[in-house]
C-alpha cells in the first residue's frame, strides 16, 4: 500500500527536514516559494496532496516571516484538499510569551497556537516548549517532544563522577528534578535577579557545588548570558567542571562569544533551529531520527509513549 505521508519544509527548517524525511524513508516534496519586490512570499505546492496527510516542518523562531511561511504553507495545503495536516515546530517560537507576566503585554504563545489552527492545522507536533501548559492553547492534538530522550544518553556517556543537574533558574527546577530523578543524582537550583530582559544582576546557588560536575539543563539558550554566569559562579565555587545542554540553541546576540568565554566545558544543543556557526565549545545533537520515529508512530496509529525517557 502506497503511503499517504508527504513531508514539506520552509525555508527556514530545510536541512533538518531532510534529515526528518530521509530517516522516515522518504523525501522532502516540492514547494515553490515566489517572493514580490517589497518582499511578499507566496507559497504553492509543486505536487498534489490530495487525500494525503502532509507534515509541513518549519521553526518559527524570528524573523516573523518564518512563522507567515508555515501559515501560508499549511493554508495552501487546506485548499489542496489535504486529509490532514500537521505542523511540525521543532521550535516553537513567541513561546515565552505564554502568560501576562506585567500589564498590558500579549500572550504570543497563544496567539500563535490560534493562528495556526485558523489556518488549518489538524495537529501539531513541537519539541520542549518553553512551559508544558502552552498545549492547553490548543484545540488539536498536541505531540510535545522531549528532547531528554537524546540528552539523557549523552549525559550517561560523560560517565562523569559526583554529576550533579543544575537548573539555570527556578522556572527550570521541575524539568531539572526530572533529570536528577532519572539519573540517581543531586541537584543544585540557580537564582538569579534581573533588573531588565536577558540582563542577569545577580546570581547564587542553592545545592552543593564544590567537588561536583555540574550539568546545566534548559529548554533554550540565547544570549547565553544565564547559562554563562551560571557556570562562571559554579566554577568559583569549587565545581570540578560545569557543562550545559539546551534543545533549542537561540544564540543571539553575543552569544557565541560570551559562551566562548564563559566556563564551560562544552554546550550541547540540537538542530532544531539551523546554525551558521558553532565554536569549538558547541556540540549539535540532531532530532530528526526522533521525530521520524514519533511520525511513523503517528501514522500507523501506535503509541508515542516510548519515546520518551521524561
Amino acid at each position: 500500500m502506497e503511503s499517504r505521508v508527504k513531508f514539506f519544509a520552509g525555508s527556514a527548517s530545510k536541512v533538518v527536514a531532510e534529515k526528518i524525511a530521509a530517516s522516515y524513508g522518504s523525501s522532502l516534496g516540492k514547494v515553490k516559494l515566489i517572493r514580490f519586490s517589497d518582499g511578499e512570499i507566496q507559497i504553492s505546492f509543486e505536487e498534489s496532496v490530495r487525500g494525503q496527510k502532509v507534515f509541513l516542518i518549519q521553526s518559527t523562531m524570528p524573523p516573523a516571516e518564518n512563522l507567515m511561511e508555515l501559515l501560508l504553507l499549511i493554508d495552501a495545503a487546506k485548499r489542496a484538499s489535504a486529509e490532514e495536516i500537521v505542523a511540525v515546530l521543532p521550535y516553537f517560537g513567541y513561546a515565552r510569551q505564554d502568560r501576562k507576566d506585567q500589564p498590558r503585554v500579549a500572550i504570543g504563545a497563544k496567539l500563535v497556537a490560534d493562528m495556526l489552527a485558523v489556518a488549518g492545522a489538524t495537529r501539531v507536533m513541537t519539541m520542549d516548549l518553553h512551559a508544558d501548559q502552552i498545549q492547553g492553547f490548543f484545540d488539536v492534538p498536541v505531540d510535545h517532544l522531549y528532547a531528554s530522550t537524546l540528552f539523557m544518553p549523552h549525559i550517561l556517556a560523560l560517565n562523569l563522577s559526583n554529576l550533579t543537574i543544575a537548573a539555570p533558574d527556578m522556572g527550570g527546577s521541575k524539568r531539572a528534578n526530572a533529570y536528577a530523578k532519572y539519573l540517581k543524582c543531586d541537584m543544585v537550583i540557580c537564582y538569579k535577579q534581573r533588573t531588565q530582559a536577558n540582563v542577569v544582576d545577580h546570581m547564587t546557588a542553592i545545592g552543593e557545588i564544590e567537588g561536583r560536575n555540574i550539568v546545566l539543563v534548559d529548554d533554550l539558550i540565547d544570549t547565553g548570558g544565564t547559562l554563562c554566569k551560571a557556570a562562571d559562579m559554579m566554577m568559583e565555587r569549587g565545581a570540578i567542571s560545569v557543562r550545559a545542554v539546551c534543545t533549542h540553541g537561540v544564540l543571539s546576540g553575543k552569544a557565541y562569544e560570551n559562551i566562548q568565554n564563559s566556563k564551560l566545558t562544552e554546550l550541547i544543543v540540537t538542530d532544531t533551529i539551523p546554525h551558521s556557526e558553532t565554536g569549538s565549545k558547541i556540540k549539535v545533537i540532531s532530532v530528526a531520527d526522533l521525530f521520524a520515529k514519533v511520525i511513523y508512530n503517528i501514522e500507523h496509529l501506535e503509541s508515542i509513549s516510548s519515546h520518551f525517557i521524561v
